[in-house]
């Protein structure tokens, strides 16, 4: 058989078990799951200068190992000389493998590399057990290569779960290793 990633073994093996413990599931089909990962980035300055969205796809491609899209507007905006069909953002949307793999290097490598770094606020959850952070700096991420920066962005990264309240999106990226600060 193939390659398993170690968060998605951890998730069969432990976390399904804790969150069942905790919550009292009577079927493990119950247990939610993180059905998705999105990183965003808005890039503003790409309405005077075209070539920032193709560095910001190349660099999103970099950090999350899938192919990133360029995002257009829906409209026109006069106040930012924005025309609608402009590319203003970049997005990657990862599931499965890449997923697991992404969130993996995120907690081990990426976010210890955060300064003054003391854990993610846990206020970001939506209602719906989603939770979205954002990140102030590129840099972090270990595939990026410093000397290459051209300038110091951050990206939000939400965390789609089927969860059906935050406490129980909150116990399962807790379980997966996120790591949120104590209050």
């Amino acid at each position: 058989m193939g390659y398993t990633p170690r968060l998605k073994e951890e998730y069969k093996s432990r976390v399904v078990n804790a969150l069942t413990d905790e919550f009292g599931y009577n079927n493990i089909m119950q247990v939610p799951k993180l059905q998705k990962i999105v990183v965003t980035r808005g890039v503003g300055a790409a309405v005077a200068d075209k070539k920032l969205i193709d560095y910001s796809v190349e660099e999103l491609t970099n950090i999350t190992g899938q192919k990133a899209i360029a995002t257009i507007s829906k409209k026109d905006v006069a106040t930012f000389k924005l025309r609608k069909g402009m590319p203003i953002g970049v997005k990657v949307t990862l599931r499965g493998e890449r997923m697991y793999e992404f969130l993996d290097r995120l907690i081990t490598s990426a976010l210890p590399r955060e300064r003054d770094f003391s854990g993610i606020k846990a206020t970001g959850f939506d209602g719906r057990g989603n939770y979205s952070l954002g990140v102030t700096e590129q840099i972090i991420f270990p595939e990026i290569d410093i000397d290459k920066v051209k300038k110091i962005e951050g990206m939000n990264i939400t965390f789609v779960t089927n969860a059906d309240t935050d406490k129980e999106a909150k116990s399962l990226l807790t379980e997966l290793g996120l790591p949120f600060k104590k209050n």
